[in-house]
């Protein structure tokens, strides 16, 4: 499978453009549409060059696929496209997460399933952040759709 228009959409809309590194709500500095680390691997640091939108889109392309591949090889029950487009948004977001994975390929109950996605990777720095609980519920919203 995949990432769908919607998925995508999901994605850049939930982490915006920098055209400049900053440091993300982890503390990881990070550039473009939510990107921690370049193609051939090298990890953004906050002295790197302002990138342009056709260069920061080019960016998120050529490292979407690895969060592709991670769902992918993780989930090993039937899915739907909006269930595959969620758990990629998740795991672009949070590098994935081997409970939800199970939760998913155990057929848990929808309500087991939305309560983990809800409830779960909305902090940073210790912190619960409304932007993380927002993106949560969009993708559980969307999961579930």
């Amino acid at each position: 499978m995949k990432t769908s228009q919607k998925g995508i959409q999901l994605i850049l809309s939930f982490e915006g453009f920098s055209s400049k590194p900053y440091l993300d709500s982890a503390g990881i500095p990070t550039i473009g549409y939510g990107n921690t680390y370049y193609p051939e691997g090298k990890k953004v640091t906050m002295k790197d060059l302002s990138i342009s939108k056709e260069k920061g889109a080019e960016l998120f392309s050529s490292v979407l696929p690895t969060y592709e591949k991670i769902v992918s090889s993780k989930i090993k029950v039937p899915i739907t496209q909006n269930q595959y487009d969620a758990l990629v948004s998740h795991t672009y977001n949070t590098g994935g997460s081997d409970t939800l994975f199970s939760l998913i390929n155990n057929k848990a109950s929808s309500e087991a399933i939305k309560n983990w996605f809800t409830t779960r990777y909305i902090t940073a720095g210790g912190k619960v952040l409304n932007g993380l609980i927002r993106r949560r519920k969009a993708e559980s919203d969307l999961y579930f759709s």
